[in-house]
């Protein structure tokens, strides 16, 4: 039995070893590659995902899982040789079900729609990318096809990032979400929005980043299995445990856009960074979910980053990098100002509140793109009139509007926005036990201190990798399912603070 668990180790390491090449390939087009490298990078990264693909679907594989079940069956579900077993076959038995062709198709394409969206955004050109997006649509309904049985046809693409999750969980989950989220916007809309002028002032971009290094340094974020660097869309990525790197992009008259996309980013880098190293080279070795991921990168940015005790720390020494931009700028007013809540058009640049509005616009409107109730020449005028309709604004054009998100234009349609919801809703009930385990957590960030929080959070969040499910990693640090009232509970108790308003009555 260990001879055969250590050839089963051995292919998933390959195979691992295969998928941080290619992601290596993606943050170098992501980052550095000029734009004349997209028709030879497509082929690139199509051809070492398809290796890849082939490698884990080899024949072999399944039989040295079934030789390994009986084994896996004697042991605790928890142990770790029997949660490799289990979500190698899991992962397997996925696979196997999408023909190589298609991975490689995808993987070209998606290389190809990437590089063209970076030209079409600028450009508010969605002309140039929509057939680009037709293909994708073709493609993602063809994934979906591999599964049949599903009740939705998303189901299988939201299974790929939040296994175990399906539409019929998400909608009402969702709206009952909605029903929080809605009043409360209203209420505080209502109001004079807070000035946020001091985050507009000219703020050079070299200090911008060092401000931010100096902060996710705190955080716990290990630089000599790190680093930083700029892109279109940020994002974090891992070539290995001892490699996970995060990017940013800095706009000089927007203070906040690199600060909280670092400290997001660096969110995500620390759970991979605290994953054990014994998973090193197989599928335990990255997040539980999409959304679990998701729930740590919010975590750290808002309610750790946005949070008054982080900033009585921090905000002097931001004004000592910045004193002529906020010298005579009060904490108060700062605070006010990195947490005002109003209608906006960006997802990434959106408040704690009308967030997770803008996700639901998204998932709302993939879904309708896979029933085929929505062409793709028609997303854009969709896309308008939901946020009229759900936000009270309008996009003035494309590029601020369908094309602003990156992920229908690298990657598939379906499976991938419902992550930002689940992971602002599971955040709360992270924090909260947390805090019930270390009430001390809170003083030691007014002194910017943040080892006892990184060090629970490794404890009972990163260790695990994807060991367990979604499901069972947030009964096992909760005690309780996944529900929406610990989220709507944080919202209601820091900004009801902020703009002086009384959650209604049940």
């Amino acid at each position: 039995m260990n001879a055969e668990l250590q050839q089963l180790r051995e292919r998933l390491q390959r195979v691992y070893d295969l998928n941080g090449i290619s992601r290596l390939l993606h943050w170098d087009q992501a980052t550095y590659m000029p734009p004349g490298g997209a028709p030879a990078r497509a082929r690139q990264t199509a051809l070492i995902r398809q290796i890849a693909h082939r490698e884990f679907t080899d024949p072999e594989i399944g039989r040295l899982l079934d030789a390994l079940e009986p084994y896996a069956e004697s042991l605790p579900p928890d142990h770790d040789d029997a949660a490799l077993i289990r979500v190698t076959r899991r992962d397997y038995e996925r696979a196997t079900r999408i023909p190589p062709a298609l991975v490689a198709e995808i993987s070209e394409h998606t290389a190809q729609t990437y590089q063209v969206w970076t030209e079409a955004r600028p450009a508010n050109d969605f002309d140039r990318v929509a057939p680009y997006l037709e293909k994708t649509l073709e493609l993602s309904r063809r994934v979906a096809e591999c599964f049949p049985g599903y009740e939705h046809i998303a189901d299988p693409l939201i299974d790929f990032a939040d296994h175990g999750m399906t539409v019929a969980v998400i909608r009402p989950l969702f709206e009952e979400l909605r029903k929080h989220l809605v009043p409360l916007a209203e209420a505080i809309t209502a109001q004079e929005p807070p000035d946020d002028t001091c985050l507009h002032a000219h703020y050079p971009a070299d200090e911008q980043l060092a401000f931010g290094q100096e902060v996710i340094r705190r955080f716990g974020y290990d630089f000599q299995r790190g680093r930083q660097d700029l892109t279109h869309h940020p994002f974090m990525t891992k070539f290995s445990l001892g490699d996970v790197r995060i990017t940013t992009r800095v706009k000089e008259d927007d203070l906040s856009e690199a600060l909280f996309s670092t400290l997001h980013e660096a969110g995500h880098a620390l759970y991979e960074q605290g994953i054990s190293p014994a998973y090193e080279g197989t599928p335990l070795a990255r997040g539980a979910s999409g959304g679990v991921h998701e729930s740590q990168s919010r975590l750290w940015e808002n309610l750790v980053g946005r949070s008054r005790p982080f900033w009585e720390f921090f905000y002097p020494r931001l004004q000592a990098r910045f004193p002529d931009q906020l010298g005579r700028v009060s904490l108060e007013t700062f605070y006010r100002a990195i947490n005002k809540v109003q209608r906006s058009l960006i997802r990434t640049d959106a408040d704690e509140v009308t967030y997770n509005l803008h996700v639901m616009i998204r998932f709302d409107l993939e879904l309708q793109l896979l029933e085929g109730e929505l062409h793709v020449r028609d997303l854009p005028e969709a896309w308008r009139a939901r946020y009229e309709q759900d936000l009270g604004v309008v996009p003035p054009d494309d590029r601020d509007g369908v094309l602003q998100d990156v992920h229908w234009y690298a990657g598939l349609i379906g499976g991938g926005f419902q992550s930002y919801t689940l992971g602002n809703i599971m955040s709360a009930p992270f924090f909260e036990a947390a805090l019930n385990a270390h009430p001390e957590i809170v003083e030691e960030m007014r002194r910017g201190e943040f080892g006892t929080l990184h060090a629970w959070l490794k404890e009972h969040i990163y260790r695990h990798g994807a060991k367990f499910t979604p499901a069972e990693l947030v009964e096992r640090v909760t005690g309780q399912s996944l529900t929406v009232e610990p989220y709507v509970r944080y919202l209601w108790r820091k900004f009801g603070a902020l703009y002086g308003v009384m959650q209604p009555q049940a």
